[in-house]
């Protein structure tokens, strides 16, 4: 396969790994790759995700690299904080929740870390559409909930206060039916009281 063949067949994909390429030619011989790489055609992510390298990076490209190369993932955490405008700091690192392993990938285009989450927990996410592709992100409620889920040391009014969450922002997005219903399916009496203390320092409870 020659570099043109490959463009007009994967053009379309933001994202593509060695799979999508193994789809349209069974026998490609993957030391191309580094050919490709080397004459600036293309740029690796990871050993088995690339891009082209005329794509531009921005933060909704990042969210379908992260959606990629570790599925199934969402964004969420901190990361989903930031893109609903939730805390006052910008963030370096990509957060997602899997149901596979924990895991973090250090690549040229920044960090991308996951958090495990059992499987029946994979949900409350919403799609982004952007160009031709979507990526995953936790809706409002859900990121919340998945981050106190999985930072069961933070309890008390001063851990709340180190957030720095906006809470009006939180107020305007969040709807607290939809949360309470996303709540009962942890089945999590734990993080049911602490969700009830941080929304009452909120004034949202």
């Amino acid at each position: 396969m020659q570099f043109f063949e490959l463009k007009a067949q994967l053009g379309g994909f933001l994202v593509f790994s060695t799979k999508d390429i193994k789809k349209i030619d069974s026998t490609f011989y993957s030391q191309r790759l580094s050919e490709w790489q080397a004459k600036g055609y293309i740029k690796k992510i990871t050993k088995e995700h690339y891009i082209f390298s005329d794509l531009e990076i921005n933060e909704s490209v990042l969210f379908l690299i992260a959606n990629k190369i570790y599925s199934p993932s969402y964004i969420s955490l901190e990361m989903a904080f930031s893109y609903y405008n939730l805390i006052p700091e910008a963030v370096y690192s990509i957060t997602s929740v899997t149901s596979q392993k924990t895991n973090h990938f250090k690549t040229d285009f920044g960090g991308f870390g996951y958090r495990h989450l059992k499987p029946s927990l994979m949900f409350g996410y919403k799609m982004i559409q952007y160009k031709n592709q979507c990526f995953l992100i936790a809706e409002v409620e859900k990121a919340v909930l998945d981050y106190f889920y999985l930072n069961s040391h933070l309890k008390t009014e001063n851990d709340f206060a180190e957030l720095r969450f906006k809470s009006d922002e939180f107020k305007s997005l969040a709807n607290i039916e939809k949360l309470n219903k996303y709540l009962q399916a942890f089945e999590n009496k734990a993080l049911e009281k602490r969700i009830k203390k941080f929304l009452k320092y909120i004034n949202y409870a």
